[in-house]
């Protein structure tokens, strides 16, 4: 008996050294090869007779091979075998390059089909590289010509047609496949059956069948995405955690105590985490919102509901400078504060290089790692700032009750796993946050296990930013306004796409990787506007190559004015905070997402100065331009993201592989109404019986796509 877990080897006509092969495709069992679809369709389908043909048609000829000839030319050392093809009406030749195994194959007298192009060779009409198939008899059952003809994706020694090989031994064994979807589901959005799906999607008669499959997959997989993140629900709700009880009074003391007002945002979104804390059970929230909207204030105000309560929380930076500046942040907040409150809530950092601790009492200790580790699981440290060190073995609480997790979309599940479930029964509530904007429909699927809560307000006297596209024409008088604003105190960033030019290995790329590779650097920038640009101002650099400590110190310098302008990679993307800095110039600005570029934006405009974004490009395309446009035009962070997920697709905004998602799922989650429609399906059957005991086969497959997928 054949199942979806059947290894390619026990498929009778494929050995283990054919296995091997498309085992470079990921293509292991038999559910690996079904769910391979083709990404195009070759329309074969016009079968003429040879002398009906035309140039630029494509079409199909069926003929007996008359001639062939293989040979070698001079020059190129080029293999060529030519066949002429013959049917009642006429002939013509066919030739296939660097092909010259195919002289064993098409031997003359043979019936074929040949499928292709046609054009013109002086005078007379030739087809070059057609697909070709022998028939072997009047019932022959064709698969690469003659119709339309699926084309997937291919890798060095595997092409479609061996997979179309592949794919024909193992579709016949499937036709009793059990249907896993809902008989309700299935009758209430006329779905096709899942053995219909899978022969129009990978042997179609029309591209009308494709589409009515191509629609039961997109609906199929979302509808299981929304399962996984429906049962995630279901099973937080099982967890305990602490239940954190807040009392306004205090929160209200807390606001008196602060050197300005939140806005009507925070305040909200400071409620739904607090109202998420008295759960007895694990919360899992998204604080979404522009950079600069406030969203460490509304965090750290929360870490001090826990700290009031007696109990810890641990507030997770990707990156060292963004951890020192939370922790920056947070000294100021507990400064303010009453001495008396807070004295015995202590604060630390935990990094790769540091171990800060501070108690409130405007004195801070740098104490050794080991004793900040006796600190945090004695529970006198209640706040833990840091980055991936917090998650290290030797890292213990004593009663963990929130996780806070900044740009929460740059660490991994295992990471945010092992944060979560550091060592005790009782899990904590997880705060996720995110400076960038997550279109509505990716909000409701891939991040649908949590809840959202949206600052959509800047702080009040907070300058728009004016942003411009910069042709390379008019880049001297953008350094000109660079020199001017930094003249009259001011700072500026320039970012560039690389760290350093190629050259080592340019003989080995291909034409379309030099010119991806052909970017600005930060390394050659440096160079050319420390000495010939700017020769007179305070330069710096900054990448991800510096070591943790150098970094820092470059980042310090330019925090305390004493860099006028640093070049950087996308380093600076999250977390850097430069009141004083005015102009964030992007090098090779089409070289990145909309969403990173607003990202890098929001690095200015922090204080009370008029901000400017200067976007360049080498490329004069009307795309580019369109796109780059959108960063202009968007009302808010979240309409431009709607805009980035149009341009550039969810497998670029999310990371396909990141991900593990099909691609048919991929471009399902730009169909708002059927996500809304799988969400609501998912969670109603989940209500209904939360194990899917009744639905077995569909708990199968779940099981089976949970093992694929591994959203960030």
């Amino acid at each position: 008996m054949i199942l979806l877990s059947t290894p390619l080897t026990e498929i009778k006509g494929i050995g283990s050294s054919l296995a091997q092969k498309f085992s470079k495709l990921g293509l292991e069992n038999v559910k690996d090869v079904l769910y391979y679809f083709p990404f195009r369709y070759q329309d074969f389908s016009q079968i003429v007779h040879i002398n009906e043909l035309e140039e630029g048609q494509i079409a199909t000829v069926f003929g007996i091979i008359d001639t062939t000839k293989l040979y070698k030319t001079w020059k190129r050392k080029m293999w060529i075998l030519e066949c002429t093809i013959k049917d009642n009406a006429g002939s013509i030749k066919a030739i296939w390059f660097n092909q010259q195994f195919l002289a064993s194959t098409l031997k003359e007298g043979l019936s074929v089909n040949l499928s292709g192009k046609v054009s013109l060779q002086g005078k007379k009409l030739i087809m070059q590289n057609p697909e070709y198939e022998i028939i072997s008899s009047a019932h022959y059952n064709v698969k690469h010509t003659g119709k339309l003809v699926p084309i997937y994706p291919e890798t060095k020694g595997i092409t479609s047609r061996g997979i179309r090989f592949l794919v024909d031994k193992i579709l016949p064994l499937i036709q009793d496949i059990p249907e896993f979807l809902p008989t309700e589901e299935m009758e209430q959005n006329d779905l096709m059956d899942l053995y219909s799906a899978l022969l129009a999607i990978h042997s179609p008669t029309s591209l009308d069948e494709v589409k009515i499959a191509e629609h039961r997959f997109a609906f199929q997989d979302l509808f299981l995405l929304q399962l996984v993140n429906a049962s995630k629900r279901v099973s937080m709700q099982r967890e305990k955690s602490f239940a954190i009880k807040y009392d306004p009074n205090f929160i209200k003391k807390i606001f008196s105590h602060l050197p300005f007002e939140l806005t009507l945002a925070q305040k909200k979104s400071l409620v739904d985490i607090l109202e998420d804390l008295k759960k007895d059970h694990p919360t899992n929230r998204l604080l979404q919102g522009d950079v600069g909207s406030g969203k460490t204030i509304v965090s750290a105000i929360s870490a001090l509901v826990c700290a009031q309560n007696e109990k810890q929380t641990v507030f997770m930076a990707p990156t060292e400078v963004l951890a020192q500046q939370h922790y920056q942040t947070f000294k100021k907040i507990f400064s303010t504060q009453s001495q008396e409150e807070f004295l015995s809530c202590g604060v630390a950092l935990l990094t790769s290089s540091s171990a800060l601790a501070f108690f409130g009492d405007d004195l801070e200790s740098k104490i050794s790692k080991k004793d900040i580790l006796k600190e945090i699981k004695s529970g006198r440290i209640k706040i833990i700032i840091g980055t991936h060190s917090v998650i290290q073995k030797t890292v213990e609480f004593k009663d963990l009750a929130l996780v806070v997790i900044d740009e929460q979309h740059r660490f991994g599940v295992n990471q945010r796993h092992l944060l979560s479930e550091k060592k005790s029964l009782i899990k904590p509530h997880l705060l996720s946050m995110s400076a960038t904007p997550i279109p509505r429909t990716l909000a409701l699927t891939v991040f649908g296990d949590l809840d959202v809560s949206i600052i959509n307000e800047l702080p009040k006297n907070r300058k728009p930013i004016i942003t411009k596209i910069v042709s390379q024409k008019d880049r001297q008088s953008a350094y000109a306004f660079i020199r001017k604003q930094i003249d009259s105190g001011r700072q500026a960033f320039v970012i560039c796409p690389r760290i350093e030019n190629i050259q080592t290995e340019e003989k080995k790329l291909s034409q379309r990787q030099m010119f991806q590779l052909d970017v600005k650097s930060v390394t050659e920038e440096y160079e050319k506007l420390s000495k010939k640009i700017f020769p007179d101002f305070k330069i710096g650099m900054l990448h991800g190559r510096l070591k943790s400590n150098e970094k820092e110190e470059i980042m310090r310098k330019f925090q305390d004015g004493k860099i006028d302008i640093l070049v950087s990679t996308s380093v600076v993307e999250v977390g850097v905070d430069i009141p004083n800095a005015s102009i964030m110039m992007i090098e090779g600005s089409e070289r990145f997402g909309l969403s990173q570029l607003y990202q890098f934006r929001g690095r200015v405009g922090r204080g009370e100065y008029q901000s400017y974004c200067f976007l360049l490009s080498d490329l004069n395309s009307k795309t580019v331009f369109d796109r780059l446009k959108a960063l202009i035009t968007a009302k808010n962070g979240f309409e431009l993201a709607q805009m980035d997920l149009k341009f550039r697709g969810p497998g670029q905004f999310l990371g396909e592989e990141q991900s593990g998602l099909p691609d048919i799922a991929m471009k399902a989650i730009q169909n708002p109404d059927l996500v809304q429609i799988t969400k609501e399906s998912a969670q109603k059957l989940i209500n209904k019986d939360s194990t899917l005991t009744d639905y077995p086969y569909l708990s199968a497959y779940l099981k089976l796509f949970n093992q694929k997928i591994h959203l960030e």
